[in-house]
């Protein structure tokens, strides 16, 4: 059984894996006034931080439209027996959604749509684990099993500079943005139930980190072979530092770096940090 991996750009896979893998990319894009740039196609990370301080206003975003999902499903199954279509988390985007319809509308091959209920690297590490077993031509129902298995371990904290993108995206009450700006705290989040909500409030940055790092250590100490992904908002420097840090002390676990894209730093901001994680 041939099975393609589709996933969207917020997984923010390296190209270089993503074609390594034969892992398939559907963009969302950032919108500038009249201007739509598809993210990982027109516009880099870093281009669109330098765009964010040049023209001083926040984009926003969109999903990809089911007719590109159909045309992209329609396109692999000429060639393909199944699709397995991994996507950001149902609560904070109707991407997955978009993946379900177009499953539906498609006749020429079965669509297996996997809702994360994350982002970032960390929805990556699905698609890549799925693209492993595709290429050894594993059944997609296996692979699925697989990815649900991946969950009860799948961990991902970041932290944020500033509340205010995400209090004016939505992705955060007005009221939890306001007290975290009044008392100038750098506060620790992550996924619950699908949507973003603070797991801890730290007061500096500093502190914010290391306590990502206490809590990846509390599992990665177990020595059990695990994959983990540094997450930056156009911070490479930072980001590599601490993964040359966690590899001294971690030689059971695969490290990568990844980064926060147009999409998703939308709604976290430059500077943005975060750590994720799972058993293998």
């Amino acid at each position: 059984m041939k099975t393609a991996i589709v996933t969207d750009s917020t997984a923010y896979i390296p190209k270089e894996i993503r074609e390594k893998y034969n892992i398939h990319m559907i963009p969302l894009s950032v919108i500038f006034g009249t201007e739509t740039y598809q993210e990982e196609v027109d516009i880099t990370a870093e281009e669109f931080f330098e765009e964010v301080r040049v023209k001083n206003q926040l984009p926003t975003t969109s999903q990809p439209p089911t007719g590109g999902f159909v045309n992209l499903y329609e396109k692999l199954g000429q060639e393909y027996d199944a699709i397995i279509s991994v996507h950001l988390s149902s609560g904070i985007s109707g991407t997955y959604q978009g993946a379900v319809t177009a499953g539906e509308m498609v006749e020429n091959v079965k669509v297996y749509p996997f809702d994360s209920e994350i982002s970032c690297m960390v929805q990556g590490f699905y698609a890549l684990e799925a693209a492993e077993m595709a290429l050894e031509e594993r059944l997609a129902e296996d692979i699925v099993a697989r990815l649900a298995e991946m969950k009860t371990s799948m961990r991902a904290y970041f932290m944020v500079d500033d509340l205010t993108n995400l209090q004016r995206g939505g992705r955060l009450s007005g009221a939890q943005a306001f007290i975290g700006g009044l008392l100038q705290v750098k506060p620790i989040l992550h996924f619950e139930n699908k949507v973003i909500v603070p797991f801890e409030k730290i007061r500096t940055r500093k502190k914010a980190v290391k306590r990502m790092i206490e809590l990846f250590s509390e599992v990665a100490s177990l020595n059990e072979p695990m994959r983990a992904v540094i997450i930056h908002a156009n911070r490479p420097d930072e980001a590599g530092e601490l993964k040359t840090e966690l590899e001294q002390h971690y030689p059971n676990v695969e490290f990568m770096i990844s980064y926060f894209g147009p999409v998703v730093g939308t709604h976290l901001g430059e500077g943005a940090m975060g750590l994720g994680w799972y058993k293998r």
